[in-house]
């Protein structure tokens, strides 16, 4: 099955030289006969796990053969996929270690992986995604933006307390914002 999903990815590639998202790609592959992109692939969290394992299992071993045949090179990104006209690099295989390569080429891990272990997965990517969404909303508070130390977090807060606190003529609910502003972020480790 891989050897033939790779075909077609190649081929896919082929006739978009822009290159496609990875949802692009999944909805080609759900119009097509794999089983693995059915049409309730985006319906359940398992089965899109397990899809999107594929693919990209399917990607990094059509990069490899590409290299090795030095027809082309294939870039792997998050937003596109995309092939790129062979350049002799004088190498015929991917030149320093990827984490990620190797947790797609080894097929292990889809198999091993469960419903609950996806959820926990998914669980804890929205869970860093929303509070790195607070602590962007806490710095917009102080007037800061990311990347910022905690030397001019600090700073920063001293300052602003002394002109919003209410018993120097400042506003009692523009304080009381600070105040979480700044707890969430110490809250953090950030600051």
């Amino acid at each position: 099955m891989t050897a033939k999903l790779e075909q077609e990815l190649l081929d896919l590639l082929q006739a978009h030289p822009g290159g496609l998202s990875e949802f692009e790609i999944l909805r080609h592959l759900q119009r097509g006969t794999h089983q693995s992109f059915d049409e309730g692939l985006f319906k359940d969290n398992l089965a899109m796990y397990r899809a999107h394992f594929l693919l990209f299992h399917a990607l990094y071993r059509l990069q490899d053969r590409l290299l090795a045949q030095r027809t082309a090179h294939l870039e792997i990104h998050v937003l596109t996929i995309r092939l790129q006209p062979w350049r002799d690099s004088g190498r015929t295989e991917v030149a320093t270690p990827d984490a990620m390569r190797a947790y797609y080429l080894d097929i292990g891990n889809m198999e091993n992986t469960r419903a609950e272990d996806v959820e926990r997965l998914l669980g804890a990517f929205w869970s860093r995604y929303f509070a790195d969404e607070r602590r962007s909303e806490a710095l917009a508070v102080l007037g800061l933006a990311e990347p910022a130390s905690l030397g001019q977090i600090e700073a920063r807060y001293r300052r602003l307390a002394m002109q919003l606190h209410p018993d120097r003529g400042g506003d009692t609910h523009d304080f009381q914002a600070l105040q979480e502003a700044i707890s969430l972020l110490r809250r953090g480790g950030s600051a």
